[in-house]
């Protein structure tokens, strides 16, 4: 696999920091679910280019959706408030690509 832009680096990082605060979630709690000991953005993004040497973009979502199945099955930080619904329940791809292709150019 080639590697990751700087540009595709940030946008990647910058969508998980989002997930990850749309879940309720913080960064230790990642690191926890990606089994590495920091849960600096440093030690994250490697984890990500692992990730991505073994597959691509195609790993990277694999593994940030199991996550995101996991967080789902447990009782989330943020679900204790009320019934609401989270318009972030699902990973949509498509969706979060285009959005970044648009903040992107403008």
């Amino acid at each position: 696999m080639t590697r990751l832009s700087q540009q595709e680096e940030k946008e990647l990082i910058d969508l998980i920091k989002v997930w990850i605060k749309a879940h309720g979630y913080t960064q230790k709690d990642l690191a926890n679910e990606l089994n590495i000991k920091s849960s600096r953005t440093s030690e994250i993004t490697k984890k990500i280019k692992e990730f991505y040497k073994k597959g691509g973009i195609f790993n990277i979502a694999k593994n940030l959706i199991r996550i995101e199945q996991n967080w789902l099955n447990n009782i989330q930080p943020n679900a204790q408030k009320g019934n609401e619904i989270n318009p972030y329940n699902q990973l949509d791809i498509d969706s979060l690509v285009n959005q970044i292709k648009k903040d992107s150019s403008e």
